[in-house]
């Protein structure tokens, strides 16, 4: 009975509740039984997979969620992996990436402020902090980084965004329309708060970027900031985080190279 640590992070623990019930449907009519065992200090959260059908069991595990590569000698150069912010602000000089290795100590992925500079900032010496408030990065935002370098006697991680995660944020901001990120709610309590709100008809559309982490597009016209303290009477074990396209086209300007397709 092999134990898994999914590429998902809760925020509580009667979140396994949900994930539970997520993980049934996904072997439903498997001959398999899946059995959380918990979650980490962390949050990635700990499965088992046993049955006839294990193995198959572990492939649709492994195309939805991902699984944590827990030892830092599994991780490979030029792989790409999925990781949620974390520290923001203990450091002026790096994003801090937590991938889910923690053996034989937590190591996390380091996106220096040059590259993050060269990949969305045109390479302008834009301060840590600023490149932060624009972008509406915050601690537990689901992030693809792509390993540039590996120091397995310094534990050491070093990252960039893949072409895959730069095209997400120029998709964003091309599109001019504010975006709310909502971390540690699922899409149906998202759904609901809006709904009690009566502020369906500020919002194009919700897109998932995990299991507990949705990004409500908002309708042209619609500031994201707004919608906060309507939505929050009803989320509020919730963290907030605004992606406002005008705000970074103000400061890099329509011509920018992150924007040119």
């Amino acid at each position: 009975m092999p134990s898994l640590n999914l590429l998902t992070k809760i925020y509580n623990s009667s979140q396994l509740q949900k994930v539970d019930r997520n993980l049934d449907s996904l072997v439903e009519g498997l001959k398999v039984k899946i059995e959380i065992l918990g979650a980490n200090t962390q949050g990635w959260v700990q499965v088992s997979v046993s049955g006839e059908d294990e193995k198959v069991a572990e492939h649709l595990l492994a195309d939805t969620f991902g699984f944590c590569p827990t030892n830092l000698d599994k991780v490979s150069k030029y792989e790409t992996v999925k990781g949620y912010l974390t520290d923001l602000g203990k450091s002026r000089n790096e994003l801090w990436v937590d991938i889910g290795v923690w053996f034989p100590s937590r190591v996390n992925a380091r996106i220096p402020i040059h590259r993050l500079q060269a990949q969305l900032g045109d390479g302008r010496k834009i301060a840590l902090q600023k490149m932060i408030d624009i972008f509406g990065f915050c601690d537990n935002l689901p992030l693809q980084v792509k390993i540039s370098s590996i120091d397995l006697q310094k534990r050491y991680l070093e990252a960039e965004l893949p072409e895959r995660q730069r095209k997400q944020y120029a998709d964003w901001t091309r599109s001019l329309l504010d975006r709310l990120v909502v971390l540690g709610a699922s899409l149906s309590e998202v759904k609901s708060a809006i709904r009690m709100a009566d502020s369906n008809r500020d919002v194009a559309k919700i897109e998932q970027l995990g299991m507990f982490e949705q990004s409500i597009v908002c309708k042209l016209g619609t500031d994201a900031a707004g919608l906060i303290p309507k939505i929050g009477k009803t989320l509020r074990r919730t963290t907030f985080s605004v992606f406002s396209p005008r705000r970074i086209l103000g400061l890099l300007g329509n011509d920018s190279a992150l924007f040119i397709s």
